[in-house]
């Protein structure tokens, strides 16, 4: 031991030290080294994500940042008199009330202590029995200051997610960013956890920016008259350089957590989407295809959070040395001038018992203060993250508003051929106009381009009025579908006339039925609640003949009853599913129904009863099937030929009929 303490001396602690900065030196440059690497063997590969999201990375402590914060905050406080802004006022009084305990247990802690060294039982009693009598109130305050932070934690989460769940559940935004914007990869991870994180991120903030704040103003006004202006001041003057020189090297720090969460992001999405399609990688027996790419997701965002954490480690390392190490070298430059200072006239005539009183109040004061000017200097890294968050809210918001008012961004692909002399399109999305009218569906000089800027047909002209189905054909990929979004007003309209009924007098039936979580009454009536049933007056009973017209009636009894809840998309069998979706469609009698393939699992005989019991009713349909069987349920037949050609006849006993 001896040894140990000969060999720690002035000289070989300035070694070390030098040695450690060497090594710290030769991390930083290992991790830059990495870096570089990374982007030199990425650059094709990112080349493109690189100009997409060069822009929206952009978080730094700044002017923007203050503008995004504050809109922000509009929303999780939208009122002068709210719960938000009560919580907001207890808090700050419980931090003043807490502050004035701490200048309490110093100056009675300094008594204490006083007393034990002088030997001075009474007053060593009277103290201490003040110190357990203030036990409760303290821990009371504490306790009090936590839960309004809790409190005020998920106050903010609850108004921003309501604010948001409702901009992106208006009308069909949902599927507008997933299918025609492309500026958000991952709005489910945005709108969970990225949503969670930025509000704890602005509470801990406020707390951690208030409380140091108040200690110094506090502490400053009680310093000033033991020990002088000048000490105060020197601290304060430290706190603006340090703070100046902590936060130009934090600057990295915004945006490497929107990456962290960008990769998060990716890491959940590739995970959810095996459990969504296990059953068909189990057929294809693809779970070591799926193996590798969840490695290679996870691989990279390991790889970014050692980036990360090695880049905390330097700055933590130099976050130490200037918010906590240094602070507390001019505390005790500043604390020792009016003991070392012979000539000072506060202690000229004091005795040791009352110099050593006096030094350990102002100098736990100044220790506090220099701990609270510590706090907010790393408060500045606490800040620089936030504001990272802060652009991925501020950009979710924005992608809403644009979706919500009718624009996207996507990147458009020209489909003009090498020799061919037509004029290209003007492809502008929402230029075209729809008409709402009754018992009519009218394509008047409609171009059906998907979103891509694909041109599927350059003029679509056909019109079909209530009564007359339609039967559409033609190979993959010649833009059945298509049709069906641009009726349903899910993709823009590039030009033309479009006349058709409003949204809910048109119902679309997919091929693969959506089953919703509920009852097995909230099956047949989706989208409509319990409420909606009954304001519409159908009965229980009715609904069981809508089961009973697709020969689901037993399922009544199987299941349990109207109010069983069941995962329904496994209890049911496909073909039941689309059964389900055709019992929906009675409940609902649309003037119009798109059916896309959606009896491809049902038989023959059942799916001739349900064709015939859509005319009965009068709902008019379209029907994209490749059934023969079919083509006498219809009056017209729409073909495509996946060349940009199309064929809108009426079917007579002279039309071919093909399919199988």
């Amino acid at each position: 031991m001896a040894a140990y303490s000969k060999f720690l001396t002035a000289r070989h602690s300035a070694i070390a030290g030098a040695a450690a900065a060497c090594a710290l030196l030769c991390l930083l440059s290992k991790r830059r080294g990495a870096a570089q690497h990374g982007k030199r063997s990425g650059k094709q590969a990112l080349q493109n994500n690189e100009q997409k999201e060069g822009k929206k990375e952009r978080a730094m402590v700044d002017r923007v940042f203050i503008a995004r914060i504050c809109r922000i905050l509009k929303i999780m406080v939208p009122r002068t008199l709210c719960k938000e802004t009560g919580y907001l006022l207890l808090i700050a009084v419980m931090l003043v009330v807490r502050t004035y305990c701490d200048i309490w247990m110093i100056q009675n802690g300094t008594v204490i202590e006083s007393a034990i060294i002088g030997r001075s039982r009474k007053d060593f009693k009277k103290y201490l029995f003040n110190f357990i009598a203030a036990m409760p109130a303290i821990s009371l305050v504490n306790n009090f200051l936590k839960y309004g932070l809790n409190e005020l934690k998920l106050c903010f989460r609850v108004r921003l997610t309501r604010y948001l769940y409702e901009e992106y559940l208006k009308t069909y935004t949902y599927y507008k960013m997933g299918n025609l914007d492309n500026r958000i990869a991952n709005p489910d991870q945005l709108l969970t956890q990225d949503v969670e994180k930025f509000c704890n991120s602005v509470v801990d903030l406020y707390s951690n920016l208030s409380k140091p704040f108040l200690d110094i103003v506090l502490y400053i006004f009680k310093l000033t008259s033991a020990i002088g202006a000048q000490g105060p001041a020197s601290m304060m003057a430290y706190l603006i350089i340090s703070g100046f020189f902590l936060t130009r090297l934090r600057r990295p720090i915004g945006k490497m957590t929107i990456i962290e969460q960008k990769y998060e992001g990716e890491y959940r999405y590739v995970n959810s989407r095996l459990i969504t399609n296990s059953e068909e990688i189990a057929f294809y027996n693809g779970n070591l295809r799926e193996k590798q790419t969840i490695h290679k997701t996870f691989r990279k965002l390991v790889e970014h959070l050692h980036n990360f954490i090695l880049f905390r480690f330097s700055m933590g390392f130099i976050d130490t040395i200037i918010a906590k190490y240094l602070a507390t070298v001019v505390g005790y430059l500043v604390v020792s001038r009016p003991f070392l200072n012979l000539s000072d006239p506060r202690h000229q005539n004091s005795t040791h018992a009352e110099l050593l009183e006096d030094y350990y109040q102002s100098g736990r004061m100044l220790l506090r203060m220099s701990q609270a000017l510590g706090r907010i200097v790393l408060a500045g890294r606490e800040m620089t993250r936030l504001a990272g968050f802060t652009a991925r809210i501020t950009e979710l918001m924005q992608v809403l508003k644009d979706l919500n008012s009718g624009k996207y961004q996507r990147t458009m692909i020209s489909q003009e051929k090498d020799g061919d002399k037509k004029q290209p399109l003007s492809l502008i999305p929402g230029s075209g106009e729809i008409i709402n009218s009754d018992n009519l569906i009218k394509f008047d000089h409609v171009p059906l381009v998907t979103p891509n800027g694909d041109v599927l047909i350059e003029d679509l002209n056909f019109e079909v009025r209530s009564g007359a189905n339609v039967l559409i054909c033609g190979p993959n990929g010649c833009g059945k579908s298509s049709l069906f979004r641009v009726l349903g007003e899910l993709w823009p309209l590039f030009g033309g006339r479009l006349t058709k009924p409003v949204r809910g007098k048109l119902f679309y039936v997919p091929q693969r039925p959506y089953m919703t979580l509920g009852t097995l009454r909230d099956q047949v009536i989706y989208p409509d609640t319990l409420e909606d049933q009954k304001k519409k007056g159908i009965s229980d009973q009715v609904l069981k003949e809508y089961l009973d017209n697709v020969q689901l009636g037993p399922i009544l009894e199987r299941e349990g009853g109207w109010d069983s809840v069941q995962d329904w998309m496994d209890v049911l069998s496909g073909g039941e599913k689309q059964r389900m979706a055709m019992a929906r469609l009675f409940y609902h009698k649309p003037q119009f129904a798109i059916l896309d393939e959606c009896t491809s699992a049902v038989s023959v005989d059942v799916e001739g009863y349900i064709y015939s019991h859509c005319r009965k009713v009068g709902i008019t349909l379209f029907t994209v099937s490749h059934r023969k069987s079919l083509w006498k349920h219809h009056d017209f037949y729409l073909h495509m030929d996946g060349r940009g050609n199309y064929e809108f006849k009426k079917i007579t006993e002279d039309t071919v009929e093909f399919g199988s």
